[in-house]
């Protein structure tokens, strides 16, 4: 079992940058599949990036260019590095880990980003 916390979400305005955290409760470093997602108010919830164990490294094609998923196996940690955001990325993010079959996911951080 994989406990998931997210964390660095808040209120920042268009152009500006944020970093998420998700630290997780044991060891990542045998966990292939990590990522985020994110979901808005009455949509649906969608793949933001994913990282392997191997770091290959996966992005919708919405945050190409500005938004880097990163791991810290030592810390048990996955990030996700917010550059240049948009209006149209505000919503909840969430941490997602696959492991042993199991998806896990964390409560999630909310990212507003003003106009």
């Amino acid at each position: 079992q994989v406990q998931l916390v997210e964390s660095g979400g808040g209120l920042v305005q268009a152009g500006g940058s944020l970093k998420l955290s998700c630290a997780a409760s044991r060891s990542i470093f045998s966990i292939n599949a990590m990522g985020w997602y994110r979901q808005a108010p009455g949509d649906q919830r969608e793949l933001v990036a994913s990282i392997s164990s191997g770091g290959t490294t996966n992005y919708a094609d919405l945050v190409k260019g500005r938004f880097t998923i990163s791991r810290d196996n030592a810390k048990n940690t996955v990030y996700l590095q917010m550059n240049s955001l948009k209006p149209a990325d505000t919503s909840v993010y969430y941490c997602n880990v696959l492991s042993g079959g199991i998806n896990y996911w964390g409560k999630g951080t909310l990212v507003t980003v003003s106009s």
